[in-house]
Order: structure tokens, then sequence, then C-alpha cells
């Protein structure tokens, strides 16, 4: 039996740190490109690639991360990760225009996509107990959502009195501290076969694949569906698909080993997660919109909606850990989904009276859900495949919950604009003005009605969105009871170094 390590705890703080400021920087640069844009003097449509550039290139190196933690040593790429990170963060807060900011951001992204599948093989090999492990992974998991929850909460305020430079150069002080943090707890780990030889083609071609994929899903509303830009895009993302398919069969070192999407166990979790994220994201995305739209909420109050969700994240992750062995994996993973669901669809009874409380226990059940579940999914990848490719499967999960959110935003926008669309047709064959009996001139009785109709069809919208996300993630539930994932402990061909 593998000797607990007596820093195992340790290490999670360290890799939660280095997880958490890299997901929190991702959202706190969102608050602040109304600043950018007005330093730099710049359209909303070119600051969009700030964060445009920092997806695309996030996506297409973390499979590379994960297949080198695998091979040259898990502490070695995750300190370059957090190394680079540091630098890309002091470049982008002296950044002086728009080219140099969104060089200095691929850089971030470059080096912050190491962090996801280094951290999570980091873990499973430290902590090789199943229940613990599982409470481990779940609570450094939750980590990742929170990171979305107190973006808004912490950025603000540092916008607001610091400047928007200082989103990027708070990165550096904590980022050393995470380093040094590191170096002193986390042991090196690493497959023990020498590879033949690195996947470079393939990663190339998969960058090309997830490059096409994102773009689309990220501008796709913006361009149009079905506009020229969006189907060079889908033709792309096919091309470099069937390519990515024929050299990894052919490859002995491929950087996705394929045989995992013959397993049905890590199949499973994988498209659980997907919608898992795919509606929390999507969520996330639309109720500050709603708060500050339809119930008059500043960008601060906004944020304040999401403290529940950061305490539903909390409370629930160790709860989920604490079941390993007690409740069937496919029983929590699919409790937590359903419970998940409720949330969402408490979410469709929002209107232009909803009170702060109204979306506050909405949020608070929503999280909730997705927290106890999260260790029994992380965990459910990690013995799903053999030890030596953790960091290659997790890069995947990483990969999937990054798209998970790419398709929520971009679905969930897409039917409520249509929707909406929709509604504003359908109320207004059911609606009539008597104008005869008015109080005020005819026209602006009209606007008063033309103006009524547009918001009883946007906030309806809203509704059928959420209820929509619920139904899904009802149906990820029952598919989920169908999960069998292993019981076993990790195995033991993994070189670790003192």
């Amino acid at each position: 039996m593998q000797e607990k390590n007596p820093l195992r705890w340790w290490i999670l703080l360290t890799v939660i740190l280095g997880t958490f400021l890299g997901r929190l920087d991702q959202t706190v640069v969102n608050l602040a490109l109304p600043k950018i844009i007005t330093d730099f003097s710049i359209t909303v449509s070119a600051a969009g690639w700030i964060a445009t550039a920092y997806i695309l290139a996030n996506a297409v190196f973390v499979p590379v991360w994960g297949k080198l933690g695998d091979t040259v040593g898990r502490k070695r790429v995750y300190l370059l990760g957090f190394g680079i990170f540091i630098v890309g963060s002091a470049l982008a807060g002296l950044a002086w225009n728009l080219p140099s900011m969104i060089v200095f951001r691929i850089i971030q992204a470059i080096a912050g996509s190491a962090d996801y599948p280094t951290a999570m093989a980091i873990l499973a090999v430290t902590f090789a107990e199943g229940k613990e492990r599982a409470q481990a992974l779940g609570i450094w998991s939750s980590s990742f959502a929170a990171a979305a929850v107190f973006g808004p909460l912490i950025g603000g305020p540092i916008i607001d009195t610091l400047g928007w430079r200082w989103v990027f150069l708070m990165n550096i002080p904590v980022g050393i501290i995470g380093i040094i943090m590191a170096i002193i707890f986390v042991e090196e780990s690493k497959n023990d076969r020498i590879p033949a030889a690195f996947d470079w083609w393939g990663a190339i071609v998969l960058g090309g694949a997830l490059s096409s994929l994102v773009l689309v899903l990220d501008q796709g509303t913006s361009w149009g569906w079905t506009s020229t830009n969006s189907i060079l895009c889908y033709i792309c993302v096919a091309v470099f698909t069937t390519i990515f398919y024929y050299i990894e069969n052919g490859h002995p070192e491929p950087i996705v080993d394929l045989k995992f999407f013959r397993n049905p166990t890590f199949v499973g979790t994988l498209v659980n997660n997907f919608i898992v994220f795919m509606g929390m994201m999507g969520s996330i995305f639309l109720i500050p919109i709603f708060g500050q739209t339809f119930l008059g909420y500043s960008a601060t109050e906004s944020g304040y909606l999401f403290i529940p969700m950061a305490a539903g994240l909390i409370f629930a992750a160790p709860i989920g850990g604490a079941l390993t062995g007690k409740v069937r994996t496919s029983y929590v993973i699919a409790a937590s989904t359903l419970v998940a669901a409720v949330g969402l669809f408490l979410f469709s009874y929002l209107d232009a009276r909803s009170t702060p409380i109204s979306i506050m226990i909405p949020m608070f059940i929503m999280a909730f859900g997705l927290g106890f579940g999260m260790s029994q999914r992380t965990n459910a990848v990690a013995a799903a495949v053999p030890p030596h490719e953790i960091g290659v499967a997790s890069s995947v999960l990483a990969l999937a919950r990054n798209i998970a959110g790419a398709f929520g935003i971009a679905l969930f926008g897409t039917l409520l604009n249509n929707t909406t669309n929709s509604n504003v047709l359908a109320i207004a064959r059911n609606s009539s003005v008597n104008l005869q009996n008015a109080t005020t001139d005819a026209t602006q009785t009209m606007q008063t009605y033309i103006a009524l109709i547009e918001l009883k069809a946007q906030i309806n919208a809203y509704d059928t969105v959420f209820l929509a996300a619920s139904v899904l993630l009802f149906l990820g539930a029952i598919a989920a009871l169908w999960l069998h994932v292993p019981e076993r402990k990790l195995a033991t061909p993994i070189i670790v170094e003192g």
C-alpha cells in the first residue's frame, strides 16, 4: 500500500492557488474591458479579440501540456507554466495598444493552459486513496467554478480604485507565492515509459480543429451561424478533425489516445461534464445581464448575486468526497446533475418584479448540485484511465469543460435572441391598445405599448432558455444512472521523485 504523503493537503492548497488565479484572471479581465476600450481608443468588437485570443490559445495548448506533463514531469511543466503566466501578466499590465495586449494575452493563455491537466494529475498521484482523492479533486474542481464567481467581486473594486492594469499586475505577487509553494511541497512525478516521439503533427492539427471550433462558437452570434466565416470554420473543424483521427491512430505516442473514447466510463463522464458546464456557464453568462437589464442592478450589485453560488460550491464539495465508497458514483453524479437542473428550473420564474432572493436561492441550489458531484466526476475520469495517462485524460476533461462553456454561451445566447423575436410576434398578435381611452397622445401610447411588448418578450425568452437548460440537465441526470465507474486506486507505473 502506497504511503500517504504528509504534505498532501499543502499540495492541494498549492494547486488550488494556481487554478484559482488562472481562472480568476479570465473573469476579471472581462470586467476591465470597458476601461481598456477607453484607454486604447478601440471599438467594442475589436476589444472582443482580447478575450477570443485567450480562449483560442488556451484551448489549443491544453492537450500539449497534458502530454508533456505525463512524459517530462508534471512538476516541471506546472512550474514552467506558472512562471510564463507571471511574465505574461506583467507584460499585459504594461500593454500599450491592442496588438500588444492580444500578444501578451496569448502568452498568458498558453501558460495558463498548463495548470489544469498537470494540477489534476499531481493530485491524482498525491492522493492515491480513493476517498481522499475524490475529496481533494472535488475541492480543487470547485475552485475552478468559484473563480468565475469571485471574479466580479474582486475585480470591480480593483479596477475602480487601482485601474485596469492591476488586474494583471496583481498576478505577480500571488503567482510568486504559488511558485514557491510548488517548489517546496510538490514532488515530481511522471510516466516511467520513455516516449518514442512527441506527437507534434497531432498537436498542430488538433490546434487547427480547436481554433476553428472555439472561434465559431465565440463569434458565430455576431457573424451569423450560416455566414461565410462560420461555414469556413465548420469546414476547417471537419477537415482537421478527420486528419487528426488518422494521425492519432498511427502514432505510437498520440497527443490524445483515442482509445479513451472506447471507454464507456470516460465517455459518459465526459458527456455529463459537458452538459453540466454548458448549463452552468450559460447561466452565469445570462444572470448578470438579466439583473442589470430588467432589475436595474449595477455591475457590482450583480456580482453580489453570485455569493450564494460560491457558498454552495464550497459547502457541497466536501460532501461529494465524503460519499465516495458509500454511495455508488453514478447515483451521486445523477443526483448532483438533477439538483443543478432544479436550480436552473427555478430561474425560469424570474420576471421584472423578482427580488435578489429570487436569484440567490436558485443560484445556491444549482451550485450545490454542481459542487457535490464535481469530485465524483473528476475522480471517475482518473479511475477510468491508466495512471500514466492521467495528464492527457485531464486535458481532455479540461477541453470538454472549456468548449462546453463556449457552447453554453453560444447556445443560450442564440436561443434567447430567437425566442425573443418569436415572442414579440406572438405577443403582438394577441395584444391590442385602445387609443380612444388613452390619457396621453397616441404616439406616446404606442411607444409605451411597443416597449411593454418587447419587455414581456425578452423576459419570457429568459424563462424559456432556463427551462430548456433545466430539461437538458434533467436528461443528463437520467443518463448518468448508467455510468459504471471502476472503484479502484491508482496503480503504480508512476515515478515519484523526492
